[in-house]
């Protein structure tokens, strides 16, 4: 093994262009690929700015040719020359116009054969990429992802600075606090018996950072929750935190449109129009069935309620007396796709959301076939057809059920469901919008009780507030959530700055005075010394990037990802520890002794 003794680099692989040639120049890197074309070697090094060819031939001195001989895919490499053009130029890199003419050369280190070839046209299976990621990450369209990714942090960091944001970082190790998705708690060692929590999002910290008289925050943090893992979702994750004072609500959209606006500029050179559209949540449910709707395509749902008002067909007729809705979706033109095999399929799909069944008419050139409107008249089948704007060619699906949101939620999957099988996606397009006006709450079954649909500190829209002890149901938030192609970028509100009305807040929750205290007292205690009006929000950074680069999945937008069981195969973490430094945190576990409790 060599040394790079007196060679320093003095320009990147990815960087040359023919403009540079005749200049001698010292790259290094690793080599991505070699070609022994006997009197002559191509040899390509690769480096993180992208690839450069290098060439040795008779006119080579014999001891950097026979180096050159012995080169082997992933060698690193330094080598000294004078950059030429290419006699054979191509277009496949970047530096397709020159070459290297190697002068001098060290090889710094050698490498065995790897697991797979570091090329992006080889299919390799995900559990072997990422035991080896550290290879994996040497591929060029994954390595270029987390330059971009660096990138869009930058561009983040630049727009709030010159917004008059101050970047300011909060605690790793924090308070467990309820209202939230499962904790990672951390054990302390000098305070037995007690646990800090990772932080799910920096929000009780940066609402402090308002009454601490910052009036501008924003930090890109890192976050831990212990949940259940999906494509576009990881135990450990970063957000794009930030919260201002003394605006409203059109502020904070009005000034992250601009940061939208500037990133899809900047990093792919494509222009979205602002202001976005602002879609009720109402909305939102009612015609696409989901609170982050993808309006890259039609199939909008309708309600179909009014037309069979008072018929005597079971279903339709329980769920309308009992306050709830009989809905569909008019697929145009699909009744040669949609054949019954495939909305047999639907009618399970539909199932799993809740619904009892999936209800349907195909009206095909040849025939006319329903599941149910033998069962009506001629005239509610007339008024049905009518209000679904039924024509020869489409297909109609219905979902009747006594509550509206799980009628909608169900056809809102299988819209998605039909078009993503159909191809009806435009997906060049990216589609923006703010969901607003959210439920404040939401009624948790297993807990018997009102939850916040997004966290206790929410600010209740005025005209609701008399209500939010006595018709909780009915109060709705001054919330937003940014969503792109139906996926959700990103959410906040206006939060509560009044201590007599967060105490109500705490109330309508069901916790009781000294529980509020318990968990967030230091936050009660900080109202009573002045709070402005302040709100923020919070982007998902990983999902960011993945919509951004159109990846499949935030693994490929984060360098050291988890997979499904919260694992990372490469380092085989999490893993067992030492069994004195569960000593030392007063901790027995019951997997390592056969227990049936935890004693702390």
């Amino acid at each position: 093994m060599e040394t790079m003794g007196t060679l320093r680099r003095t320009h990147y692989c990815g960087e040359v262009r023919l403009p540079d040639a005749g200049q001698e120049m010292v790259v290094a890197g690793s080599i991505a690929k070699c070609r022994d074309k006997g009197g002559i070697i191509f040899a390509d090094l690769r480096d993180t700015s992208g690839i450069l060819q290098m060439v040795f031939d008779d006119g080579t001195d014999r001891e950097v040719f026979a180096k050159a001989q012995s080169l082997r895919s992933e060698y690193v490499v330094i080598a000294k020359g004078l950059l030429r053009e290419r006699d054979a130029k191509t277009t496949k890199i970047a530096t397709g116009d020159v070459e290297l003419y190697v002068s001098e050369l060290r090889i710094l280190s050698t490498a065995e054969t790897t697991p797979f070839e570091i090329r992006d046209e080889v299919t390799v299976k995900d559990e072997l990429r990422l035991k080896y990621r550290y290879l994996d990450l040497r591929r060029d369209s994954l390595h270029q992802t987390l330059v971009l990714r660096s990138k869009i942090c930058q561009i983040v960091r630049n727009y709030y600075c010159d917004n008059h944001f101050t970047e300011i970082e909060t605690p790793i190790l924090m308070k467990s606090t309820p209202e939230g998705a499962r904790d990672y708690p951390v054990p302390s060692r000098v305070q037995p018996g007690r646990f800090y929590a990772l932080p799910q999002s920096p929000q009780l910290y940066k609402q402090l950072l308002m009454l601490s008289g910052f009036d501008r925050y924003f930090q890109i943090a890192r976050c831990f929750r212990d949940e259940d893992l999906r494509a576009d979702r990881q135990p450990e994750f970063t957000q794009i935190d930030l919260e201002m004072s003394f605006v409203d609500e059109n502020d904070i959209m009005t000034l992250n449109e601009g940061l939208l606006k500037k990133l899809w500029k900047d990093v792919l050179n494509v222009e979205i129009e602002t202001p976005f559209i602002r879609m009720p949540w109402k909305e939102a449910m009612s015609r696409f069935g989901s609170d982050k709707p993808d309006t890259r395509f039609g199939l909008e749902i309708i309600d179909l309620s009014e037309a069979v008002r008072g018929t005597e067909f079971v279903p339709f007729k329980a769920a309308l007396e009992a306050g709830g809705t009989v809905r569909c979706i008019n697929c145009k033109g699909m009744a040669d796709k949609l054949t019954r095999k495939n909305i047999d399929k639907l009618t399970n799909d539909a199932k799993a959301y809740g619904v009892k069944g999936l209800a349907y008419t195909r009206l095909t050139a040849d025939a006319e076939t329903s599941s149910f409107e033998k069962f009506l008249t001629a005239e509610e089948k007339a008024a049905l057809r009518a209000a679904a704007g039924a024509e020869t060619g489409d297909v109609l699906l219905v979902v009747a059920d006594a509550n509206w949101v799980k009628a909608c939620t169900a056809l809102g999957q299988i819209r998605l469901l039909v078009a993503k099988k159909y191809e009806l996606i435009d997906e060049s397009k990216f589609n923006f919008l703010w969901v607003t006006e959210f439920p404040l709450f939401e009624y948790s079954e297993e807990e018997g009780r009102w939850m916040a649909m997004h966290h206790p500190f929410t600010m209740p829209h005025a005209h609701c507030i008399d209500k939010l002890e006595s018709d909780p149901g009915a109060c709705t938030a001054i919330a937003y959530d940014i969503v792109l192609n139906g996926v959700e970028l990103g959410g906040g509100s206006i939060r509560v700055n009044d201590p007599v009305l967060q105490q109500r807040m705490f109330k309508a929750l069901g916790f009781t005075e000294e529980r509020a205290r318990e968990c967030f007292g230091f936050l009660m205690d900080a109202y009573k010394y002045g709070a402005p009006p302040h709100g923020g929000m919070a982007y998902g950074l990983d999902r960011m990037v993945m919509l951004m680069l159109n990846r499949d999945s935030i693994r490929d937008v984060i360098a050291f990802p988890k997979v499904q069981n919260a694992g990372e195969i490469m380092s085989g973490c999490p893993d067992l520890v030492d069994p004195k430094q569960l000593e030392e945190l007063n901790i027995v576990s019951t997997a390592l002794t056969g227990g049936d409790h935890t004693e702390g």
